[in-house]
């Protein structure tokens, strides 16, 4: 897959030997609305170099893929004292091949890069036992999108209709779909999308991760975003 190589910066805008611990905090926030729909057998694809899924310190069997050998690699070495863990790479789209089916499967930041989303998810879904989940993060609303998305391969941002939509047409089952992210969306529009910005400055960045999430986390405790930076979706295999 020497043609991948190059994927990782390609689709996210970083390099891999300067990618690091850049955001730990929005990566717990994500964790904690992530990890409680999620089984004892993982399989996240599109892991880039694992800083989500190190977060995943008590689990049965982690198997983790990026469609780029030289984030594979990096992963591989942050994991080589956890058995547990499996690194490979995977194309984008394509049937995972596992000798058991996981409880869940993870895709953060993935679906939005494939053109046929549908067929993406009923191919992830093979992987999965039946009654099992698929945990989807995917970039939010259209007004969004500008040419940080085109620079890096997004292909669409959704709603919570159109993942649900996109699900359904998976032949999955729609558990829960909502917005989320609030404050990351309205900054990511006056700094990248109105502002102009081709990328996130990772001076703001840090600045956001220190500031602004725990501040978004205590409010959507007790506010239902009506819009987000983000779309959290769960989705379950029939059984």
């Amino acid at each position: 897959m020497a043609e991948d190589r190059g994927a990782f910066t390609a689709a996210t805008g970083r390099q891999l030997e300067a990618a690091g611990r850049d955001k730990p905090r929005y990566r717990r926030y994500q964790y904690d609305l992530i990890a409680p729909h999620c089984g004892r057998t993982i399989l996240e694809v599109g892991a880039g170099l694992g800083e989500f899924a190190e977060q995943f310190d008590d689990v049965d069997r982690l198997v983790l893929t990026d469609v780029d050998p030289g984030a594979v690699d990096l992963m591989a070495r942050r994991f080589a004292g956890r058995p547990e863990v499996q690194t490979r790479t995977l194309a984008l789209g394509v049937a995972p091949e596992l000798d058991e089916p996981v409880d869940s499967v993870v895709a953060i930041n993935v679906l939005e890069h494939i053109e046929d989303d549908a067929g993406a998810l009923r191919s992830l879904a093979t992987a999965v036992q039946p009654g099992g989940s698929i945990v989807l993060w995917v970039p939010g609303y259209q007004q969004l999108y500008g040419e940080f998305d085109r620079k890096v391969g997004h292909v669409r941002r959704y709603t919570p209709s159109t993942l649900a939509s996109a699900v359904r047409r998976a032949g999955l089952d729609v558990e829960l779909v909502k917005p989320v992210n609030l404050l990351g969306g309205i900054a990511w529009w006056l700094t990248v999308r109105r502002g102009g910005s081709t990328s996130p400055d990772s001076k703001l960045v840090a600045v956001f991760d220190r500031f602004v999430v725990p501040v978004t986390r205590a409010l959507e405790r007790v506010v239902r975003p009506p819009f987000g930076q983000s779309v959290l979706c769960v989705a379950r295999v029939r059984a």
